[in-house]
């Protein structure tokens, strides 16, 4: 009986797959070689692998449109990227020349918008759907991009009130849209979600200040289920009476053309993820359109907000494992150069598991460990994944010469915006360096440094201690 690690992978999935393979006994991570990238930068290392957001976004738009097409849906899809994701430039880039429209949730993102028109990279066509609840100033600058000629801001009414702000501040008209607050789900803190007008509300707000004002149009119905798109009975029922109270809607408004059906589509968290992703995106379709039929109304555009979707798994993070500690005869711990708390947020805010894989060793036995980072926290671990309650990795001697790197797949969505990149971390623990992977006019693979680790001069520069005092620290 084989008791290697890589056996032990190959034995429980299907692999290699799709974005992981073994060369030479090394990860490779989308046709990236690992190794070269480690011994070239060092660790820890975040990279960004920008060709992932291109292929996601075209592959949502094929799976829609030939769905659509196959059933005779009469209506459009449009595919918007929720830019709170991820905000780097380089991501919003890939977004946009592929064809994407943007969501925006609060007011700095209006100023990104601003600095995407003033380089070029959009012009005032795009469709801007605006979520969130909306302070003045957030609704002022979607007001002043309305009446700059953005003809395609759609302000969602997140509450009653809102509609106020854009009557006194648009000059012209305005396109607007509705979102319905849904039901959480069963074992949720609370019933019905904070965000959006409840369903019972939304036929009375319509008819009391958006129908006969001259100022607005309203264009869209908003629903969104916090969890996500899944084959759910809750998810189901949720989307049923969305699209239930789009029928009712549209019979008194004429001008209602789109159903945003927000949330994000799932992305692989395990080398064993399943979701089919063509049942589910059909299955849409085809309830929409039965609602539709039954209301006698004209099926709507279909828009998606995919944040994670689009960008998470562009996203690795990868560690060496600095130190062994035996606290007990069941518990090794892997000690590795970062904290897992400060680098990758989720896992320890609200237990999200990503693809965790050794990228080298492959042909060492293997064992159960817990990683453990570097803060003084006594929650800065991992030692679980989605599949399995343990952590198995490959095991060395003491004294291996060869560095064991661990890589966290799948993390280019929230963790820098939830860890406040290149700021103040726990334990004045240090951001990572930041590569990106792209590929030239040729199609070549290009690696290039984006952001240096953070030095001690960054943080307490921050911190407000003089550039002397960081000197003469230095020079103790």
């Amino acid at each position: 009986m084989t008791n290697r690690y890589f056996d032990l992978i190959d034995q429980t999935f299907y692999f290699p797959q799709e974005g992981f393979d073994i060369e030479d006994g090394n990860l490779v991570f989308n046709g990236v070689p690992l190794m070269y990238l480690i011994k070239k930068y060092g660790t820890p290392l975040k990279l960004t692998y920008l060709p992932k957001i291109g292929s996601q976004i075209k592959r949502a738009k094929n799976l829609f449109t030939r769905a659509m097409r196959s059933m005779g849906y009469s209506g459009d899809y449009r595919y918007c990227y929720c830019t709170k994701t991820c905000h780097f430039s380089f991501v919003l880039n890939e977004v946009l020349k592929n064809g994407a429209d943007l969501e925006t949730s609060s007011s700095f993102d209006v100023d990104i918008i601003r600095s995407l028109y003033k380089e070029g990279r959009i012009d005032k066509n795009i469709t801007i759907i605006a979520n969130g609840f909306k302070p003045r100033e957030y609704a002022q600058k979607l007001a002043d991009l309305i009446n700059d000629g953005f003809k395609n801001v759609i302000p969602v009414m997140d509450n009653i009130d809102e509609v106020r702000f854009f009557e006194e501040m648009v000059k012209g008209t305005c396109n607007i849209g509705i979102r319905v607050a849904t039901e959480e789900e069963p074992n949720f803190e609370f019933y019905t979600s904070r965000l959006g007008i409840r369903n019972s509300e939304v036929i009375n707000f319509y008819n009391e200040k958006i129908a006969g004002n001259p100022k607005f149009k309203l264009k869209m119905l908003h629903f969104f289920v916090d969890t996500g798109i899944k084959d759910s009975l809750y998810y189901w029922g949720e989307l049923k009476k969305a699209v239930k109270l789009y029928g009712d809607l549209r019979a008194i408004c004429p001008d209602l053309k789109a159903i945003n059906i927000g949330g994000g589509m799932p992305i692989r968290n395990s080398l064993g993820s399943e979701f089919d992703y063509k049942y589910m995106v059909k299955e849409i379709v085809n309830l929409i359109m039965e609602a539709c039929e039954e209301s006698e109304v004209p099926e709507p555009d279909i828009f998606t907000e995919f944040g994670k979707y689009t960008v998470g798994e562009s996203g690795a993070t990868i560690f060496s494992v600095i130190g062994r500690k035996q606290q007990n005869d069941a518990e090794l711990w892997y000690m590795i150069d970062n904290s897992l708390m400060n680098t990758l947020p989720d896992s320890w805010g609200i237990g999200e598991r990503f693809i965790l894989l050794p990228i080298n060793k492959w042909h060492n036995e293997y064992g159960r460990v817990n990683i453990g980072g570097l803060s003084c926290d006594n929650s800065d671990y991992y030692n679980s994944e989605i599949h399995e309650s343990q952590v198995y990795l490959p095991i060395f001697p003491k004294d291996d010469p060869e560095t064991l790197y661990l890589g966290f797949f799948h993390t280019g969505a929230y963790q820098d915006a939830l860890s406040g990149y290149g700021g103040i971390k726990h334990c004045l623990i240090p951001s990572p360096q930041h590569v990106l992977l792209y590929k030239d006019e040729q199609g070549n693979l290009v690696d290039s440094l984006y952001k240096r680790a953070q030095i001690p001069e960054d943080m307490l520069s921050i911190l407000g201690y003089t550039h002397e005092t960081v000197q003469k620290s230095g020079k103790k």
